[in-house]
């Protein structure tokens, strides 16, 4: 099944100049890019997009960080996508995270791990319609489909 997944890049990988590494972890997968742009999140939307964290300890320095400096917002689409993308970026906690994974490879710490995932259907398609206008997602057919898709 065709699903496209929100993938966040976050102010450490756009610091530590990696964006173009963890990218093409990405397309070299197969993974079609449908939309991206450099942001800088501001209070309100971050406050939004990790609402669920609301009541938890951390919640004030993930703002802070989320909105320390600019973040690539990506809507990444492939069939099963959301859970194929969950594999390339690696556990939560990079500690966990495997070797050959984004995390594994790029984040050490818990409070800078690199880049965000959707976890669901449900969240991909409310955290594009955050960071996302619908004229901001490009539809396209890759020339390398057939290749890569039986």
């Amino acid at each position: 099944m065709m699903e496209k997944s929100f993938v966040m890049m976050k102010p450490d990988t756009v610091q530590r100049r990696i964006m173009g590494k963890v990218l093409s972890r990405f397309e070299e997968k197969g993974l079609q890019l449908v939309g991206m742009k450099l942001i800088q999140i501001d209070e309100a939307l971050a406050k939004e997009h990790y609402g669920e964290h609301a009541e938890k300890p951390f919640f004030n320095d993930l703002v802070s960080y989320i909105t320390s400096s600019p973040a690539l917002a990506m809507v990444i689409k492939g069939e099963d996508s959301i859970s194929l993308i969950r594999k390339i970026v690696g556990a939560t906690n990079p500690k966990e995270a495997d070797l050959g994974t984004v995390r594994g490879d790029f984040a050490l710490d818990m409070g800078r791990n690199v880049i965000h995932a959707s976890d669901s259907p449900a969240s991909a398609e409310r955290e594009i319609s955050l960071f996302f206008d619908e004229d901001e997602i490009c539809e396209y057919e890759m020339v390398d489909n057939a290749w890569i898709y039986e």
